[in-house]
């Protein structure tokens, strides 16, 4: 039921973020407002996910879910009322509008999925559940963006954003059924006390603030999927479908990781595991720029998640092996600053770099700054460069 819940949430939010950048490039033929989607989801996402954590921590962990998913559907109701004309006035405030609507639900959803999974598994299979969990979110990522680029070449937005309301609704009514046994209440604490003790804890252990740092800048300046609408209209000349094979790549490959890594536990050297991991993520980024063949981009990002997925497996893992049941909500929503915040600034970054020297250079500039934060984490953070599992057991 978790995961039932996990993918349908996703695939709920992966179709609006893939229609919203196609409906946006249609309106606009502007990389910076591709970019601009991303800040617009940030900002309400920065500002709430740790209070979102420390609600997940002091209340219901489940109820926290089943209201994000139902906001999700309104918001995408409301996409289908910019799209149809019911509402009036610039259609792009609207949709930044709704897109700060995601990023502010966004806040609640995985405290909420990653405490309620340390309730329904013992600690030895944490290691095993990350690759399991990981590919649940990648096939959300997958389908995601596949079914709505399909459904937007086919059959209009319209009914891509309709499908997306229906999937938010379905991962509620999901949640609601989960049978688990939440702990009792925690005694309500000052919140700002209690935020500032999940983020001492973060800082003061040095493999969990690496791991996480690492992740957050190598995505910041590597991330080139806001800017596939682009390559998309600008290089490859495809239609919504093309965004929705290339959109999805990363995701195919990173859930062949993840099933690899269920059987497969990396256990030693897994700090200079996920630091080529994360390399090798940056080198796949750079090729991708310099492609020019659709197919060729499509592999290139297909393996570009095939190592980012190495990556989000040995991070979970590592969070959830080192973290305190009592701090899972507020540590998971400080997690998602770092992965939140890269994912959307990383896309105004891209969409700024893009406007300012040209499409093509501004995500080969990423992937070599990817590269660096590579090294500059692997001298920074030697514990993490020199982790090994066992030692977090």
């Amino acid at each position: 039921m978790l995961l039932a819940f996990r993918i349908q949430i996703v695939l709920a939010y992966q179709m609006i973020a893939v229609v919203v950048g196609w409906h946006i490039y249609e309106l606009t033929h502007d990389p910076l407002a591709l970019g601009l989607i991303g800040l617009a989801e940030l900002i309400p996402y920065f500002c709430t996910t740790l209070f979102a954590g420390y609600a997940v921590d002091h209340y219901s962990r489940r109820m926290f879910g089943v209201l994000a998913s139902v906001v999700t559907s309104i918001t995408s109701l409301l996409l289908v009322a910019t799209t149809t004309g019911i509402v009036q006035g610039d259609p792009t405030w609207w949709i930044y509008g709704a897109v700060a609507s995601v990023g502010l639900v966004r806040a609640f959803i995985t405290p909420s999925f990653q405490a309620l999974l340390a309730l329904v598994l013992p600690r030895n299979q944490y290691a095993r559940a990350a690759g399991i969990g990981s590919s649940a979110f990648q096939t959300g990522l997958v389908l995601g963006p596949a079914l709505g680029g399909v459904l937007v070449g086919w059959a209009g937005m319209t009914v891509a954003y309709s499908v997306s309301a229906v999937l938010a609704i379905s991962a509620a009514i999901t949640l609601l059924s989960l049978r688990v046994k939440e702990p009792p209440l925690a005694k309500p604490s000052p919140v700002f006390a209690s935020i500032g003790e999940g983020l001492r804890f973060v800082f003061g252990k040095q493999v969990i603030l690496g791991a996480q740092a690492l992740d957050m800048f190598a995505v910041l300046f590597g991330g080139a999927v806001a800017m596939l609408p682009a390559y998309i209209h600008d290089i490859f000349h495809y239609g919504p479908e093309g965004l929705g094979i290339l959109r999805a790549a990363p995701a195919v490959g990173a859930i062949v990781v993840g099933i690899i890594l269920v059987r497969h536990p990396v256990s030693r050297h897994a700090g200079r595991t996920l630091l080529g991991a994360v390399a090798g993520f940056g080198l796949c980024i750079i090729a991708f720029a310099l492609s020019t063949s659709f197919w060729l981009a499509a592999f290139l990002l297909l393996l570009s998640g095939m190592f980012d997925g190495v990556s989000i497996v040995m991070r979970t893992t590592i969070l959830q092996l080192s973290t305190p049941d009592n701090m899972r909500g507020r540590v998971s929503a400080i997690n998602g600053i770092f992965i939140g915040s890269s994912n959307e600034l990383g896309a105004f970054e891209s969409g700024l770099a893009a406007r300012l020297i040209g499409l093509v250079p501004s995500v080969v500039f990423g992937g070599l700054m990817t590269l660096a934060v590579v090294g500059a984490t692997a001298r920074l953070a030697p514990k993490l460069r020199k982790l090994d599992m066992q030692q977090l057991h």
